[in-house]
């Protein structure tokens, strides 16, 4: 009486339950769960006509849109692995990954074809409509009979090296899409605007999880301020993701122009640790803002800073500050989440001992494809190791403070580069920065800060030092500060690997 656990069965109950509900708004197309599923058996048995069989990977590359969202669905109805590739990287980065991968299609938008390789044994797909016009929606029962096999490979963004294949499960993927249901109370009622892309974790499983709720997707190629308004206003948008950049853009953008929403909003942050700056601009807009952690290796989302009733009572920058932390895991992850020390043994809950993130459970990776050596690393003691240094509130919230690798060692003293980045963000003039160490012949490294400014407004290096001065420790403060544009990964996290290199 043990069924496998499978997102497929979200497309074919939805397609059911709700045949008629308008289920994917793209432009001026739309089409109905009834359509949605039968589009994704017509995608799966147009690549079972070129060949594809269980276990081959089907690469995609595709702005937000219509093909990769049933591309989620269609390529695994034949028991295939879906590769979702991201648009922003390079030519020669593709690939590399679509031959680690193993590829032996690729789907790709007509406008990013110039980025696919020029392969005899990659098949290339560019006429979405015409491969699907050709084929039978005849059906098709999901061919899972093991949970744990393969759904999808994403690939990392990481700063240095070649990108490692996270390997994510039908469990696994079915598991994080419940989490992000039940966390971010998605129903039949919600409006989802894709801000965020498709190829980050599968949309951190939200193309799962809104096709299980029978919600509307609401595709936006790219992320644009303006039209997501516009978008939020016609379709009536309940819920949206996106990193903190993303969600600065859009709340500065309603700041500048005075708009408010007149309806409930829920927006849901991560990617990087968002300061109290960016909150308190995200819920100026009427906006209620969710605060998650994770990583690719965690299929998106972990953790979540669940509000509490007490929070309410606070002012909106107290509110913002608490929010601010990465919180509790997610309650399809359970209690699997701790702050070690170097022994592995727990740190206090004194919000002051620095210990690594670590996770395992049901919404972690099987491992890295093809890469032994770095999956054993990644799990060593049996845990997921994150690279992540937070520190535990009394009561059981965590909180970021730094990678292990950006942690500033001063005179003996640890910085947290993300401690300091979140009073640099509360300046008026601040649009984005970074923390670095740099080279100092008394102390051995100090903090410099990379500043890039919002447009209109100044300010000097002394201005911001001293700014940092009246709310810091001295030592902590940033001893010069760099201005311009900070360099980012294909996925827009800071590529401090590129400013250290500076010092």
């Amino acid at each position: 009486m043990v069924s496998p656990l499978t997102p497929l069965d979200f497309l074919l109950r939805s397609a059911s339950v709700y045949r008629d509900r308008i289920a994917i708004v793209h432009g001026g197309r739309r089409f109905t769960y009834g359509e949605f599923g039968e589009r994704a058996h017509r995608l799966a048995a147009a690549l079972q006509a070129v060949g594809i069989v269980p276990g081959d990977r089907v690469a995609v590359l595709a702005c937000n849109g219509v093909m990769p969202l049933e591309a989620h669905f269609g390529p695994m109805l034949t028991g295939a692995v879906l590769v979702i590739l991201n648009l922003r990287l390079a030519a020669p980065e593709l690939a590399w990954i679509l031959k680690h991968c193993g590829a032996k299609v690729l789907l790709v938008d007509p406008e990013l074809r110039s980025l696919a390789p020029s392969d005899s044994d990659l098949r290339i797909i560019d006429d979405y409509e015409t491969l699907l016009a050709g084929a039978p929606a005849t059906p098709l029962l999901p061919p899972v009979t093991d949970e744990n096999s393969l759904i999808a490979i994403n690939y990392t963004s990481g700063t240095t090296g070649f990108p490692k294949g996270v390997m994510f499960t039908h469990r696994g993927a079915w598991v994080n899409a419940i989490g992000e249901l039940i966390e971010h109370g998605l129903d039949a009622r919600s409006v989802y605007l894709w801000t965020l892309p498709m190829f980050h974790c599968n949309g951190w499983c939200f193309t799962w999880a809104v096709t299980a709720a029978g919600a509307r997707h609401i595709c936006l190629p790219r992320p644009d301020p303006a039209e997501s308004v516009r978008l939020i206003e016609a379709e009536g948008v309940t819920h949206l993701c996106g990193a903190p950049v993303v969600v600065a853009m859009l709340a500065q953008y309603c700041a500048d122009r005075g708009i408010r929403f007149s309806r409930p909003l829920r927006i849901v942050t991560a990617g990087a640790p968002p300061t109290p700056a960016v909150i308190r601009a995200a819920e100026e807009t009427g906006a209620q803002l969710t605060h998650t952690y994770g990583l690719t290796e965690t299929y998106g989302p972990h953790t979540i800073c669940l509000p509490k009733p007490e929070w309410d009572a606070l002012t909106a920058g107290q509110r913002a500050q608490v929010k601010a932390r990465q919180g509790v895991a997610y309650l399809v992850a359970g209690t699997d989440l701790r702050v070690v020390d170097a022994g592995m043994c727990d740190v206090p809950r004194d919000a002051a001992t620095m210990g690594e993130v670590l996770m395992r459970g049901n919404n972690v990776m099987l491992g890295y494809y093809a890469n032994p050596q770095a999956t054993a690393e990644a799990f060593e003691g049996g845990w997921f190791h994150s690279g992540d240094l937070a520190v535990v509130h009394p009561d059981g919230y965590i909180e970021l403070r730094d990678r292990k690798k950006d942690i500033v060692i001063s005179g003996g003293e640890n910085i947290s580069s993300i401690e300091v980045e979140k009073v640099l963000a509360d300046h008026p003039a601040v649009a984005e920065v970074a923390i670095v160490a740099a080279p100092d012949a008394k102390w051995g490294e100090v903090p410099r800060a990379y500043v890039g400014l919002k447009p209109g407004t100044t300010a000097s290096g002394a201005e911001l030092v001293a700014w940092c001065r009246a709310r810091l420790a001295h030592f902590k403060c940033p001893r010069e500060v760099v201005f311009g544009p900070l360099p980012r990964t294909a996925t827009g996290k800071i590529r401090k690997n590129e400013l250290r290199a500076r010092t």
